[in-house]
């Protein structure tokens, strides 16, 4: 039974934010000694589960992202990749890339037709959009070198969660049915996902529960080097994709240092490149920095122009320069520093609108889904990571290996097909994130710890594809500028802006017509149809007395367990 969890009428309790009358505050589920919120709650409960028997959060976040891989496939991975970013107790941070990579056959222009076109869906649906999975390879790292109970200990519960299966909740139920067709048109034979699953099913996973077995008997290996990675290639190959075993046994994770920066009184810990979030994010937030945004605001005009202009010059910045840093040099330190930013800056005006064809990447002499999840862990000894994972599209490339029991990735759409050519998610990309053997695509995922006078605050982040950046953004901003309790901050309205398309997206029906209006006259585009949902965003807030809440989003079956 899930226990102490985070009721999903509470997280219902919208509010029109722009009002300047505090109501009573909506708190997330609060504990006193550790937390876990991810996107589904059966994931949540084992890594709480995890914590009670008395492994850190580093043994959690192991067990909470192969749990997902069981209870949310719609994201949740082993073929797939993702991010983590931590802090321990001592005040100790790091990351990890555990990101897909290019296969070694892979060309730079793999994905264009003899006019040197994009062909449609290769990059996205079927067997050549996938990219070598780093997840049981970034799972068994952190486990290594910083978890404490033995990975026996991690495995089992998910292992018999897949062998009991997971109930069907009335938005999977939607998802399946909504991506049913592009399962059909990427599978050879039916899948597990070809039935109607109905609202209180329950969906078995005996052979994900297999592969898991193997890899609990043999380890890392198993996967990468074994009898399933032998499997697993074949059937890429069979499908007509160009992953080989040599590629799955030459992938390797990467610790990498996290990019850190100062807002106000805050110390931002988030992911570097391959992830564009954490570059993003430090230049929207240090170009916001010299607004009044408290006095603004929360979703005033005054806000939302000043983050909306930011987040343009951010974006551009981001299609220009930022890609694999194994492959690219980054110009990382430039980007984030003030007096750059603040001349990104210097052309904004409150009077009217900035025109992206206007904005193009800053001037700097060289000597990166919506459909993935984050899950958000702190412990009982004060440990806290942050880590967003992806299989990049909805059930990723919808191909689906029946004999090891899961969805494998398009990530490959991440990399930039053709130099200013958007990709499923519009972003457009040039020649830093082009496609090259055993590269990291570029991505948004953008997990996010904070930091207040030395100390853990909080620890965030979003699925979302481009929005994730902005997303995190908000939910910072909305805790530490507008005295948001966490739920509120997860809850509040979102909008967003990439740099192209030249529009403002917002959540439908969450903003006020005449704040709408008045953006319109300046020369804003409003789009409140593309993006009915911004973000589903989990995270963990720490209170003045030391005890946790955790704010977990009302837009998916998101919840927060603890004790």
């Amino acid at each position: 039974m899930i226990k102490h969890c985070l009721p999903i009428v509470l997280a219902l309790c919208l509010f029109i934010s722009c009002k300047k009358t505090k109501k009573e505050p909506v708190k997330g589920l609060i504990t006193k000694n550790a937390m876990v919120v991810s996107a589904r709650a059966e994931a949540s409960q084992i890594g709480s589960d995890i914590l009670e028997k008395g492994g850190n959060a580093f043994d959690a976040m192991c067990a909470t992202q192969l749990a997902l891989a069981v209870a949310y496939p719609f994201a949740g991975n082993i073929g797939g990749g993702g991010f983590m970013v931590y802090r321990k107790a001592n005040g100790e941070i790091g990351s990890i890339d555990f990101r897909e990579k290019a296969p070694m056959t892979a060309t730079k222009d793999m994905y264009l037709d003899e006019n040197g076109e994009v062909i449609p869906e290769k990059s996205t649906l079927g067997a050549m959009a996938v990219g070598v999975p780093g997840t049981i390879a970034g799972v068994f790292d952190v486990h290594k070198k910083l978890g404490v109970l033995p990975m026996e200990d991690i495995l089992k519960p998910v292992i018999a969660l897949a062998h009991k299966g997971v109930v069907v909740t009335k938005k999977q139920e939607k998802k399946i049915k909504k991506y049913q067709p592009l399962f059909f048109k990427a599978n050879k034979d039916s899948i597990l996902f070809d039935k109607t699953w109905k609202e209180g099913e329950v969906i078995k996973y005996p052979k994900l529960a297999n592969t898991f077995e193997r890899i609990l008997k043999h380890g890392r290996d198993e996967f990468y080097k074994g009898e399933t990675a032998k499997r697993l290639a074949k059937f890429i190959q069979d499908n007509g994709g160009i992953i080989t075993e040599e590629d799955l046994a030459s992938y390797e994770a990467k610790w990498r240092e996290p990019v850190t920066f100062t807002y106000d009184d805050l110390k931002i810990i988030s992911m570097a490149p391959p992830s564009s979030g954490g570059v993003c994010l430090a230049q929207i937030m240090k170009m916001i920095e010299p607004f009044h945004l408290d006095e603004y605001g929360h979703n005033s005009l005054k806000t939302i122009q000043a983050i909306t202009e930011a987040e343009r010059r951010a974006y551009a910045d981001r299609s220009f320069y930022l890609g694999d840093p194994d492959f690219v040099k980054i110009p990382l330190e430039t980007l984030i520093k003030e007096d750059y930013l603040s001349g990104r800056m210097s052309n904004f005006s409150f009077d009217k609108a900035t025109i992206s064809s206007d904005v193009s990447h800053g001037n700097i002499q060289i000597i990166e889904s919506n459909e993935t999840t984050h899950y958000s862990i702190v412990d009982q000894f004060g440990n806290a990571i942050a880590c967003t994972t992806t299989l990049n599209g909805a059930y990723g490339s919808k191909l689906y290996c029946s004999e090891l029991g899961f969805f494998l990735n398009n990530e490959m759409d991440d990399f930039s097909s053709k130099p200013g050519v958007p990709n499923m998610f519009g972003l457009i990309g040039a020649e830093a994130n082009s496609i090259l053997p055993e590269k990291r695509m570029l991505s948004s995922m953008t997990p996010t710890i904070v930091e207040k006078d030395g100390k853990l605050l909080m620890t965030v982040g979003t699925p979302g594809g481009s929005t994730i950046i902005t997303s995190v953004l908000q939910t910072i901003l909305n805790v530490h500028e507008f005295d948001m309790t966490m739920q509120e901050a997860v809850n509040a309205p979102r909008f967003h802006h990439q740099w192209l398309p030249d529009e403002v997206r917002m959540e439908p029906n969450l903003f006020d017509r005449n704040l709408i209006k008045q953006l319109e006259n300046l020369g804003y585009s409003i789009n409140e149809k593309d993006s009915p949902v911004i973000g589903k965003v989990d995270g963990i807030l720490v209170l003045e007395d030391n005890s946790y809440e955790g704010g977990a989003d009302y837009r998916g079956d998101d919840t927060a367990v603890g004790f």
